[in-house]
């Protein structure tokens, strides 16, 4: 049992490595520091972050934004504490992809970036969405780059929407 935890570990440290030096090549820039600073965690407690993050983030990839079954998908809903959080996350990432010419609303791809703990509690993830430009004069790509804030309540990771 000592040797799988171990696997593990270098497993995370491969993953996290592999997340921080493509956010370092990334030309969105890095998450600004809060005033408050930020903080280390230990391993384990990013790996249980990290997972939380993909699994919404990998959800979202080639689903469309401006229809009913996104809107509905429990999977997506999860990540919300409640309702109204979810409501608000929805409506302005909608919106967001609509003002970035995404092609039917739908991002082709979608990458953490960079992620920043403001405490044990808080978290920071910049997120890059990839997405056919629906500009039919000017094909391409289209991107949004967005920083999503994550809090641990209870245990769980839930992300914490801007209101509109």
């Amino acid at each position: 049992m000592r040797g799988l935890t171990g696997v593990r570990l270098l497993c995370a440290a491969a993953i996290l490595g592999s997340i921080f030096c493509s956010a370092c090549a990334s030309s969105s820039g890095h998450i600004p520091k809060p005033p408050s600073g930020s903080v280390g965690v230990a391993g384990g407690y990013a790996i249980e972050f990290l997972q939380r993050t993909e699994t919404f983030y990998t959800t979202l990839i080639r689903r469309r934004f401006n229809t009913l079954e996104t809107f509905n998908d429990r999977v997506l809903r999860d990540h919300f504490q409640t309702p109204d959080a979810f409501f608000d996350y929805y409506a302005d990432l909608a919106q967001s992809l609509d003002e970035a010419r995404f092609e039917r609303s739908r991002p082709t791809d979608v990458q953490v970036e960079e992620f920043l703990f403001e405490n044990r509690f808080i978290a920071q993830v910049q997120v890059r969405f990839v997405g056919k430009n629906s500009r039919p004069l000017n094909p391409g790509r289209a991107v949004l780059i967005r920083l999503d804030r994550w809090e641990r309540i209870d245990g769980r990771w839930w992300i914490r929407p801007g209101k509109l």
